[in-house]
């Protein structure tokens, strides 16, 4: 077996260019003593996640901060991938994140990054394994900004404030924005927990985005339990019903 096949495939993401520079220089450098290759580089969540899923890799050297979508949260979408990559998250500063990953014993490196420190984790990669969707979240104090969806094999980053409603139905969710409609393998109750700030729920499986509520009708409501309430929202013409235990929604945003 070759030495290509045997190195380490390494993926840096980071938002400075100079950042990226170093780490190739400090790669390089790891190169003389362990055999690996860097594959690429992102700048951003979305770039990374886009590469990634055409060019899977043994280890991504992730920043914490980063705008746009933070690489705690780009760790959980690529996780959503095949084979997720072992991560190993850098940052400058966030004494929370290093009291966490230690917890955890999560990889992390400290800016500015140390040739040494750098080949002791890039070392360990080759035993490690990918860390637990739950366990991120936990590391995560804010609400994703973005939901993962697995379409035509690739994952969609949908961003939560295009979502109109999240509706469960069998082992899935109903995902629903303006112009399209996906299916998301995740708890409702999670989601509802999760993005509490921004969806309320208006019937066992439905939660709806506070913002987009436009108005409510009266309709025929659901034999049993139904109030005979429905919610309007903006850009949608389907009417959702209000159960009678969510019906105080209508009186809070009317």
């Amino acid at each position: 077996m070759s030495t290509i096949e045997l190195a380490l495939r390494v993926f840096i993401v980071d938002d400075e260019p100079p950042a990226r520079n170093r780490l190739r220089d400090l790669l390089h450098d790891c190169s003389e003593q362990l055999a690996l290759e860097v594959v690429g580089e992102a700048g951003n969540g979305q770039e990374a996640l886009d590469k990634l899923m055409e060019t899977p890799v043994d280890v991504v050297l992730l920043d914490i901060r980063m705008p746009q979508m933070d690489g705690i949260e780009l760790a959980q979408h690529l996780n959503k991938l095949p084979k997720p990559p072992v991560i190993i998250f850098t940052t400058a500063y966030d004494t929370y994140a290093i009291k966490a990953f230690e917890l955890h014993a999560i990889d992390y490196l400290l800016k500015p990054i140390r040739l040494g420190r750098l080949f002791e984790a890039l070392t360990r990669a080759r035993a490690a394994v990918p860390v637990q969707t739950e366990v991120l979240r936990d590391l995560l104090p804010e609400p994703r900004k973005f939901l993962s969806i697995h379409e035509r094999g690739k994952i969609h980053l949908v961003p939560i404030e295009q979502v109109l409603f999240l509706r469960a139905e069998l082992k899935y969710v109903t995902v629903r924005t303006a112009e399209h409609e996906y299916l998301l393998e995740e708890s409702l109750t999670a989601l509802e927990k999760e993005f509490a700030a921004r969806f309320v729920r208006v019937h066992r499986n439905c939660l709806v985005a506070k913002e987009e509520i436009e108005g409510f009708e009266k309709g025929g409501g659901e034999e049993g339990e139904g109030s005979g309430w429905m919610v309007k929202l903006k850009g949608l013409d389907e009417l959702l019903p209000i159960s009678r235990r969510q019906q105080h929604i209508v009186k809070e945003f009317s």
